[in-house]
This record gives structure tokens, sequence and C-alpha cells, in this order.
């Protein structure tokens, strides 16, 4: 029986040329590649610097840091993401908080937001974690007003949305992740995402100052810039100037980026051809497919759609071998969090969500005749 994932990495002859130039190399890690790879990847979503590390969750943590959230900070995010995204708020000991989604686009819905907002006293909260949900990008300009209204830092989960943007209102594209309009934003290179390292993630900014605290927060807290020692005894010389961690990313990963990078536009070309044969397909059944307002384009690392029998579905596409997925479980609905006050009822529209949506199969790599059978095995189930 054929077997289809709902995502999955791509590795070419030319991946493992660049890997293993890599292992042939002085350095295998804390070498140039690093940096290379950095500085391409932030050319690439429009930013000014990159800091790689070893997976998108150390990314949103050392961003928290860097953002200096302390114990007792509130920060807001949306229900519908992977954990990571509020956990990172909980490592550094802060408090988080959730706004429910807008029902067409799975966002955090902005209006409830600035509701939300307008009830407390400002300074109650430090800041916001928009997630650019799937691959469709947050309004970002929106979101900035709101947030300079309300003294907020934003931090872009944009891990869903390398070379996705919107259109704003001088008909500028702002691209997800390019520090246009947040503070700081954050990647993940994760096999299924856009581009892979295995493990591994990115954070983006504009702000010189932000990028000097991730590089040591990202390296134990250490420097041996000179410019920043304290002192200096000599070349060998070097300062722990904060606790910071170890979430180093290797030159074996970068090259790897590197190489996937070359290829990432016209993958996320194909994306979009694959997910308008879905929207086609699905047009005129009972399959509510994503919804995209002019001017956005979606990055489509999932291709989310909601169905009545959810369960029903998922269980008849794996019966055929399809590996559809769930994207996400409420956060606020974990265990965990539940621990912490929070339970059904709470976000509405994102407990509605999720007792419909279904991910299908959504990669580059993806053929049609593949596509087709998933769109057959869809289509037989729900009519």
């Amino acid at each position: 029986m054929i077997r289809i994932p709902y995502g999955r990495q791509e590795i070419t002859p030319e991946d493992i040329e660049k890997v293993t130039e890599a292992l042939q190399d002085d350095f295998i890690t804390q070498g140039p590649q690093v940096m290379k790879f950095e500085n391409l990847f932030a050319a690439y979503v429009k930013a000014k610097y990159g800091v790689a590390v070893s997976n998108g969750t150390a990314a949103l943590h050392i961003s928290n840091m860097a953002l200096n959230v302390q114990p007792g900070d509130k920060v807001i995010t949306t229900p519908i993401t992977f954990v990571a995204s509020a956990n990172s708020v909980l490592f550094c000991g802060g408090t988080v908080d959730f706004v429910d989604i807008d029902p067409r686009s799975y966002l955090m819905d902005l209006s409830k937001l600035e509701k939300k907002l307008s009830r407390v006293p400002k300074g109650t909260y430090k800041g916001i974690i928009p997630v650019d949900f799937a691959g469709y990008p947050v309004n970002m300009e929106k979101l900035r007003q709101i947030a300079d209204r309300y003294d907020l830092w934003i931090l872009e989960d944009a891990c869903h949305a390398p070379g996705g943007y919107f259109v704003d209102t001088r008909q500028k594209k702002s691209y997800c992740g390019s520090g246009e309009l947040s503070d700081v934003s954050i990647f993940s290179f994760h096999p299924v995402k856009h581009i892979a390292t295995g493990e591994g993630g990115m954070v983006t900014t504009r702000d010189k100052n932000l990028y000097e605290k991730l590089l040591l927060f990202r390296n134990h807290g250490i420097t041996k810039d000179p410019t920043l020692l304290h002192e200096n005894h000599g070349g060998w010389y070097y300062e722990m100037q904060e606790l910071g961690y170890n979430y180093r990313l290797t030159d074996i990963q970068a090259a790897l980026g590197m190489s996937q990078l070359a290829r990432a536009k016209k993958n996320l070309e194909k994306r979009n051809t694959i997910a308008k044969i879905y929207n086609e397909a699905f047009k005129n059944s009972p399959v509510l497919t994503p919804h995209v307002e002019t001017g956005y384009y979606h990055a489509y690392h999932l291709y989310v759609v909601q169905v009545a029998n959810r369960k029903g579905l998922y269980d008849h596409l794996r019966e055929h071998g399809i590996y559809a997925q769930i994207h996400y479980i409420p956060v606020h609905l974990q265990p965990y969090y539940q621990n912490m006050g929070w339970g059904k009822g709470d976000f509405p529209i994102a407990e509605k969500y999720y007792e419909k949506a279904i991910s299908l199969p959504m990669y580059p790599t993806l053929t049609q005749e593949l596509q087709q059978f998933v769109i057959d095995k869809v289509l037989e189930f729900v009519s």
C-alpha cells in the first residue's frame, strides 16, 4: 500500500553533496557555514540579522529572553499553535494568556485582541506572540498599530511561513519574519517545514541590540567579541556575560539549510499550485477550504480543511495509506494548561475549529497522481 504523509522533506543529490563538503571541512560546528546560512536566510525573508539555533523552540526561548520576559510578565498568544509558542514564555517564568482565533483565517483575532487590551490597565501585558498559522501571514501592520498603542513588543512565530507576505496599506509587500513590523521573528527547520536541516531554527530581527543578546543567549551567554569584553587578556579570552544555553546549529546542518534555501522560492510556488488544485477539486463539496484574502501570499506549510466528520475522514484516509494530521489541539486544552486554570469553553472559535480541522498532504514533491488519489479519497468519504 502506498504511504502519503501530510508533509515530508526532500533531500536531493545537491543537498548530500553540500553536506559531504561540510563534513570534509575544517569545521563541522561553530564554523563559517552557520554565518553564511544566517545571512542568506535573513536576506530571503528581508530581515537584517539572522541567528541560527538548534530548533524552533530554542528560537522562541532566546527570543523571550532577549525581550526580557521576567517572572510574572504576561504575554498573549493564540490557542491554535504548537505548544512551544506558549511554553517559551513559561520557560522565562512568564504567564501566558490567549486570544481566540478568527473563524475564517484561523489566526489570532485582532479585534478581540484589542478588546482584551482595552479592558485592562496599560502595562498589564508585556508582549504578543502572533503565529502565521499554516503559512497564512498575520496582518502585522494592524498588529503593530495595536502593539504600539499598548506599549507591547511583538515576537512573530513565522515557523510556517518563510516566503509568505501580505500587501500593506502602502501597497508594499510585507514579508513574514522581515522584522519590519515585529521586534523579533522565529523560524523552524524541522523536516516537514519549508527548509529542512534535521532539526534547526532561526531568529530574525532588525534590532542590533536584540541581535547581540540573541548571540549571547545561543552560546552559554559567552562572547569573544573584543568590542563587548569587559577585559581582554589575549586572543584566547572570552567572557560569560549572561546565563545562556547551548542552542547552536552545526555547520553540517547549515550546509544542508543553504542547499535547501536555494530552491525555497520554487518550492513555495509548488505549494501554492498544490493548494489551487485542492481548492478547485473541493469547491462544490462539503469540504471547507482555506480562506485567503486578496493581497496575501500564503506559504502553505499546511493545507487545512474542515469537514463535519473529521474523525471519520481521518480514519478513512489512513485505511488508504494517507496520513493526514491534525493541527492543532488548542493549547489551553492540554492537561498542563488545564491545570493552570484553562478549560473547555474559554476559546469557543478555536475549539470549534479543532473539532473539524484536518491537514491534507502538502509538500513540494507531492505528485499530481498522488494528490488526485488524496482528493478522490476525501470526496469518496464526504460524498
